[in-house]
């Protein structure tokens, strides 16, 4: 959501509506440990309709090694309904 908002996707979206996760998913590849430096890589792989999948990958700079891989997918949503409502295009242009 940080990223999202530092971008200026909330003020894009308008003020009826929100994302909400339908799914997370995780894999955690190799550990990490105290002091360790790591970077963490976020972008949105695809938006449609009113869904879009944002997917993760945390790497350690030491090594350059993937530590973890994850994806979630996001609906938008009316917030007085609760329904899904179609993305408007000035929230998908935030990502281009």
């Amino acid at each position: 959501m940080e990223h999202y908002a530092s971008i200026g996707g909330i003020q894009a979206q308008g003020p009826d509506a929100t994302w909400v996760i339908r799914e997370h998913r995780i894999e955690y590849l190799l550990p990490a440990f105290e002091g360790e430096e790591i970077e963490i890589r976020t972008w949105v792989e695809n938006i449609r309709k009113v869904r879009s999948l944002r997917k993760y990958e945390f790497v350690r700079k030491a090594d350059g090694k993937l530590l973890v891989k994850g994806e979630t997918d996001w609906v938008f949503v009316d917030i007085k309904t609760g329904n899904p409502r179609a993305i408007p295009e000035e929230a998908i242009n935030v990502f281009k």
